[in-house]
């Protein structure tokens, strides 16, 4: 418990079940099990990495959330933050096979999970101030009105005790009552944190702007250092509060199998590379780079490298 730590972050995982063959999931007869989670995709990379990481979560006493524990243990992130709750299922996902680069369908068995029971009470200050870095993403806030308050005062916290924070927004509409509502808590996060990583699309929704520039100007007249936009297939945008901008090109992938997870990559090449002290620049290079291996494989941190994988010099 007193080993300092790189990052630490909170979310839900679930067992994930990938169908095997092509088609409607209603057709699947055999699927793999996998695990998925935004924000411990993210813990995922940064651990393969090297950094030390922590995830804080709540898993139901069932199957599923021994096999979260378990991959928490086999990736080395440490689960000093993780609560066995024995009142509420772990959650799950079926996720269909895609061979030609578009999204694959997925549905969520996640309702009610003991995920979406987390709240400030799971908030450990001494855990919590260990990490200089603090993580979040718009998938978590959005399991439920106490989750979201989890993750408001975590950021306050961190950002109280002089830590830095990232911030991806990770639009879920359908978890949320309304637009309106995401809208207005996303930005409350966004606007605590130092980098922000929205999509272009998802930047058009939470500022009313279309532009990457306009987008990136909501956040740094309201605080934000840094704001770097997923610009698809472009690659990337950025601009930082010292007016440093510019974008990167995607890197080309031939063969994409499996869209979800490159956002979470391309969080790990950026948060990483910003916690070492490169420049934004050479922080977005690695977020393209990792982004695009994240695609080229089935699952949603498999493609994920460690350190040595990713071929830096």
């Amino acid at each position: 418990m007193n080993q300092a730590l790189d990052v630490i972050t909170i979310g839900e995982a679930m067992a994930m079940f990938v169908a095997q063959q092509p088609g409607p999931l209603s057709q699947g007869e055999t699927f793999v099990k996998r695990i998925a989670g935004a924000e411990l995709n993210v813990a995922t990379g940064l651990a393969r990495l090297g950094l030390n990481v922590s995830w804080v979560s709540r898993v139901g006493d069932d199957s599923f959330g021994q096999f979260v524990l378990e991959s928490l243990q086999k990736e080395g992130i440490d689960p000093a933050g993780v609560t066995l709750d024995g009142r509420y299922p772990t959650g799950f996902q079926l996720k269909s096979k895609v061979e030609n680069g578009t999204d694959p369908i997925v549905e969520y068995f996640r309702k009610g999970s003991a995920a979406s029971h987390l709240s400030p009470d799971d908030f450990n200050l001494e855990l919590f101030t260990r990490a200089r870095h603090l993580h979040l993403s718009g998938v978590a806030a959005a399991l439920s009105a106490s989750s979201f308050e989890l993750l408001d005062h975590a950021a306050k916290v961190m950002k109280k005790a002089g830590k830095t924070l990232s911030f991806d927004p990770n639009l879920r509409p359908v978890l949320w009552k309304s637009e309106a509502e995401m809208v207005e808590k996303l930005n409350q996060l966004a606007c605590q944190a130092d980098w922000v990583l929205p999509g272009q699309k998802e930047g058009q929704i939470l500022t009313g702007e279309s532009s990457p520039e306009g987008i990136a100007e909501f956040y740094l007249s309201r605080g934000v250092k840094t704001v770097v936009i997923k610009t698809g297939a472009d690659g990337a945008w950025y601009q930082t509060a010292s007016g440093e901008k510019g974008a990167i090109a995607a890197v080309k992938v031939e063969n994409v199998v499996d869209t979800v997870g490159a956002g979470d990559g391309f969080a790990v090449g950026v948060i990483s590379a910003l916690l070492e002290g490169k420049t934004v620049a050479q922080a977005v290079t690695r977020g393209n780079k990792i982004g695009s291996l994240a695609i080229q494989v089935q699952g949603d941190s498999e493609g994920l490298p460690t350190r040595d994988a990713l071929g830096e010099a």
